[in-house]
């Protein structure tokens, strides 16, 4: 049974340690940093957490100070009585807070792509389909629709909004689309199994909830003779789209025509659409009346 006194030192510890976290949740919102972290869909509740982290932090503090030594609830477990128990213990969750307040908050780049390994080819060799726009499967029916869509157009634009669908459609009927015209933004991420500098990746991170089941994904550039560029550097590059031969496989590949320095977008990530017709007809409308 753990003492009065050694349960209201380690009630305000836990008091301390969420309003902490609510000051840190609080600081990234009004660095407006959030979205390095949660996807958009995520971040709407996140920013809500430091309300009843407050409230609970300010319970256990009450509870701590005033609370009658009977009804103080130690739950059977026992509490680290050692300094440095209780260091190690409180310590897992206040170190990941002090860096996160110390470190820089950006967004992820190469020195991930390379531990996660980026994709160039979205689509499982099985799902790829040589007829022209004809749709064999019944979950690539959406790719399909988008592909007739992007076909049509003189220079195929990859939206931030529905840059994991269009980079399916196009890999799904890369044959049709070899020789179309294309432009495309995001970080210039190098292999490291790669010699050649004329040869890199242009990718964005996907994320479906937080920045920890982040998947790097992208397309192969070739930039011939145009003047290379360091890694992260975020780029826009137009060009043509060819099919090559690369690690044993077919993937589609830039022959570029330009690349362009431009600034990290506010938000880098990208994430999965519901219904990628639907937002391609969107951001069409709104780019013809900025226009």
């Amino acid at each position: 049974m753990n003492d009065s006194r050694s349960i209201r030192f380690h009630y305000l510890l836990r008091a301390v340690i969420l309003l902490v976290f609510a000051l840190y949740i609080g600081h990234l919102v009004q660095q407006d940093a959030l979205h390095y972290y949660v996807a958009p869909k995520l971040a709407r509740w996140v920013q809500l957490c430091p309300i009843p982290l407050t409230l609970m932090a300010l319970s256990l503090t009450i509870q701590a100070l005033f609370g009658k030594g009977s009804v103080l609830c130690d739950c059977e477990h026992r509490l680290p009585h050692s300094f440095f128990k209780s260091t190690a213990l409180y310590g897992l969750f206040l170190f990941p807070l002090l860096l996160g307040f110390l470190l820089p908050d950006r967004a992820l780049g190469s020195m991930a792509a390379a531990k996660k390994g980026i994709s160039l080819s979205s689509l499982p060799t099985e799902a790829k389909n040589s007829a022209r726009f004809e749709s064999i499967d019944p979950y690539h029916e959406e790719l399909t629709e988008l592909a007739k869509i992007l076909y049509a157009q003189p220079v195929v634009p990859v939206y931030s909004a529905i840059f994991s669908e269009t980079l399916g459609a196009l890999e799904l009927y890369k044959q049709q689309f070899a020789g179309k015209e294309i432009t495309i933004t995001g970080f210039l991420y190098r292999d490291q199994g790669e010699h050649s500098e004329n040869s890199f990746a242009i990718g964005r991170f996907l994320v479906q909830c937080c920045t920890a089941d982040a998947t790097p994904f992208g397309i192969l550039v070739d930039s011939g003779k145009l003047k290379s560029l360091p890694t992260d550097t975020w780029i826009e590059v137009r060009g043509k789209l060819q099919v090559v031969p690369y690690k044993g496989q077919e993937i589609m590949q830039i022959s570029a025509e330009s690349i362009t320095p431009i600034k990290q977008p506010v938000t880098p990530y990208i994430y999965t659409s519901p219904d990628s017709i639907t937002a391609w007809k969107e951001l069409e409308g709104s780019t013809k009346i900025t226009k």
